[in-house]
């Protein structure tokens, strides 16, 4: 590979070599077939990679501070850093990692260059602004000497205002990403031009379905921030209906997760199987999933507020239910990834009912850290079923066993998956070898066991009523002592896995500096992406899959269920009535 490391022994097509002028054949890769789509993705997983480092520090300042082992801060910027942390990793990392992610997987797998370059300046331009705009509001709330701050936590609806620049910011960043996604499809229209009979590739229908699950997901945001809350913050409207606004968010707030996810499985699908040593087991279960996962993501957001008074137990009935379908497409991902891996495994020899995992590559950290990733959202997914569930929901509502979910989802198993994938992926768009491969190695390993430390000890604090969103915890009822199951071992436990977590995070960076401004053009081997072919192919699977515009359909049909009466309620107590609970400005 361009790590200088052994390649694996596919089987390469002819196209894909490049013969120097002294004879020798080498692999092309990625940066020298599509050199604008390489470019594309250097920038955005750039800017992604930076927002993670900062956030990063935020993470930890929060976890020393909190468990008071370490105050770098007054309690009184808690509440800055928090939100700096949860836009930064949550909506800036995922965003830009995911649009180079799919950039990539687009390209190669239509094998279609960008079609427009305004286009993709005004993509990467909106998004880019809108980060700026955002961050900058944010880190202002430090400094009292500026009028601006924005100490609203990710989940930024009201009563909390932000200054209007804030707003403006997060509604450029997905109104960026929504012409991001125009992009892509014009990528895939041009190959529809020239192939109108073919299947739809396999990562390019799981780029365009995710997309399409963003368009439908991210209007109620839109409509949030752009209709009420960038007019309340400039005054031009002196009061919301919280319960509105609130709803607007959570309509998107958990297809979110479904945004980070997605791409995660992308890798899974496709990456992972070629890393272990084989092929994917099935391209039909890989469709099936990612079209539940469009008809399903959206009409579940009323499982958020479930502890809110104004609305009907009917309305959380059908959310609580939906959610529990997607289970569905999650436990065809847990068997046909993991089938994938036993195939690749036994290909290297491998055997017994547990014992090909030996067989498999743990000391590679592209292999490593989407494997581990993987374990780790399978934890995160039973302590997801949790959260579904309407009654013992309220167990564990707003304490320490939602943030420790999910670090599960967006922490682990969309971070690790795009820090390991990126050591596979960076020097195929950089054209330059893996440095620190023996850092690269560990770090896989460093960040699971910080988040297994960190994700049990808030998960059993949240059991045991510790809140979230607190600078300042109250524990009367609990000990301190560092004994086991007291809240002075689970602290330890919290401070001593977000510590390793920086540190995880810290070594990613140094690798991906050291790749980007040391790395040499490797010569000799270049790696250029090929992904072998399913077990199953696409034509093992009706045609109905591919038919995007009637799983669109059933997927606003869904929404419309869900959410049509109990909006129009809303509007009409809320809005249209005047006697309606405002929160003022």
């Amino acid at each position: 590979m361009a790590t200088g490391h052994p390649d694996d022994t596919d089987a390469y097509s002819e196209d894909e070599y490049v013969e120097t002028e002294d004879g020798t054949r080498h692999r092309r890769a990625f940066v020298d077939r599509y050199p604008d789509a390489a470019r594309i993705v250097r920038i955005c997983l750039g800017i992604s990679f930076a927002a993670f480092g900062v956030g990063a520090l935020f993470g930890l300042i929060q976890a020393l501070h909190r468990t008071g082992v370490f105050r770098f801060i007054p309690s009184s910027d808690y509440y800055t850093l928090l939100t700096g942390h949860g836009v930064l990793l949550a909506l800036v990392f995922t965003t830009f990692g995911i649009a180079g992610l799919f950039q990539w997987a687009n390209t190669r797998s239509l094998g279609v260059s960008p079609q427009s370059s305004t286009l993709t300046a005004a993509w990467l331009g909106t998004m880019t602004l809108g980060t700026l705009l955002a961050a900058g509001t944010i880190l202002a709330g430090l400094f009292d000497s500026i009028p601006a701050s924005a100490d609203v936590l990710f989940t930024f609806y009201p009563p909390l205002k932000a200054h209007p620049l804030f707003y403006v910011g997060a509604a450029l960043l997905i109104v960026g990403s929504w012409l991001a996604g125009a992009s892509y499809f014009l990528q895939y229209r041009e190959w529809r031009s020239a192939h109108p009979d073919a299947r739809i590739p396999l990562q390019s229908f799981m780029v365009l379905t995710t997309m399409l699950m963003w368009y439908i997901s991210t209007l109620g945001v839109a409509v949030e921030v752009v209709v009420f809350l960038i007019p309340w913050s400039l005054g031009l409207i002196q009061q919301v209906d919280p319960l509105l606004t609130r709803t607007l968010f959570w309509y998107f707030g958990h297809p979110v997760v479904y945004f980070w996810l997605l791409p995660a499985y992308l890798i899974w699908y496709t990456v992972l199987p070629k890393l272990s040593g084989g092929r994917l087991f099935s391209d039909p279960l890989a469709r099936v999933v990612f079209v539940l996962f469009l008809i399903l993501s959206t009409p579940v957001g009323f499982h958020h507020q479930y502890t809110d008074p104004g609305i009907a137990s009917g309305y959380k009935f059908v959310a609580m239910t939906n959610t529990f379908f997607l289970l569905l497409p999650s436990l065809l991902t847990l068997f046909t990834v993991v089938a994938s891996m036993e195939y690749g495994a036994r290909q290297r020899g491998g055997s017994g009912y547990l014992g090909w995992l030996k067989a498999l590559p743990w000391e590679k950290p592209a292999f490593a850290g989407i494997a581990l990733s993987g374990i780790m959202f399978a934890a995160g997914g039973f302590s997801g079923m949790i959260n579904a569930g309407m009654n013992i929901n309220y167990l564990i509502h707003n304490t320490l066993w939602v943030p420790g979910h999910f670090h599960l989802t967006v922490g682990t198993a969309f971070a690790l998956t795009l820090m390991a994938v990126s050591y596979w992926l960076v020097p195929q768009v950089t054209g330059k070898r893996l440095q620190l491969y023996g850092v690269a190695s560990l770090q896989p390993y460093v960040w699971f066991v910080g988040m297994v430390l960190m994700s049990n000890a808030m998960h059993r604090a949240g059991l045991a009523g510790i809140p979230r969103r607190t600078a300042e915890p109250q524990y009367d009822q609990f000990s301190f002592q560092a004994v086991a199951g007291s809240v002075g071992e689970m602290r330890i436990q919290i401070a001593i896995g977000g510590t390793l977590l920086f540190i995880g995070a810290a070594m990613f960076l140094a690798v991906m500096l050291a790749t980007w401004t040391m790395g040499k053009p490797n010569s000799q081997i270049r790696v250029n992406g090929f992904i072998p072919d399913p077990m199953s192919g696409a034509t093992d699977s009706p045609r109905v899959l591919d038919n995007l515009k009637l799983w669109v359909l059933v997927a606003v049909l869904l929404v419309a269920l869900a959410y049509g009466l109990p909006l129009f309620d809303m509007v009409a107590d809320g809005v249209l009535s005047p006697g309606s609970p405002p929160v003022p400005a």
